[in-house]
């Protein structure tokens, strides 16, 4: 089961935390601060797989990240999941994002927050894989916001012209 995936800036500033078992906020903030003391020490030839973090998440626990530019993509998952698929994971969620925003970047995570949640909710929900289709993903997607725009459009016309 993954447990969390975290987007954070190269300066340590969470962009998006999803964490899939609960946590309070303040140990949610402890896991970033963390992750993110361990990430930005790693140099970029070493492995996208980190070891020994039992005393943060707990025994058999594991943590698999990926460097984009600016930003760090980390999830933490127990061992129920494969490491590779969880890096497979994180490039297909960052595929769909491209796809989605034309090269996305920081900015477009910050400013389309909540699309950003609704592509990684039909990739992952409750902790499991649903889909690593890009184009499916999307399709979701754009359903959701079509049906968001039309309750949007309806909820501005009078009951009487409708």
């Amino acid at each position: 089961m993954i447990k969390a995936v975290m987007v954070m800036n190269s300066i340590g500033k969470p962009r998006l935390t999803k964490f899939y078992a609960y946590q309070p906020a303040e140990r949610q903030q402890e896991f970033v601060r963390c992750v993110y003391s361990v990430l930005c020490n790693r140099s970029d030839n070493t492995s996208n797989f980190v070891g020994g973090m039992e005393s943060l998440f707990g025994p058999d626990n594991r943590l698999v990240y990926k460097h984009f530019a600016t930003l760090y993509i980390a999830i933490v998952f127990d061992g129920s999941e494969n490491e590779l698929a969880m890096l497979d994971l994180i490039q297909v969620f960052v595929e769909t994002l491209d796809k989605c925003f034309k090269n996305v970047c920081e900015l477009d995570i910050v400013v389309n927050y909540t699309k950003v949640q609704s592509i990684l909710d039909e990739i992952i929900y409750g902790g499991q894989v649903i889909d690593t289709n890009c184009m499916e993903v999307l399709r979701a997607v754009e359903e959701i916001s079509r049906l968001e725009s039309e309750s949007t459009t309806s909820k501005l016309v009078p009951r009487w012209v409708r």
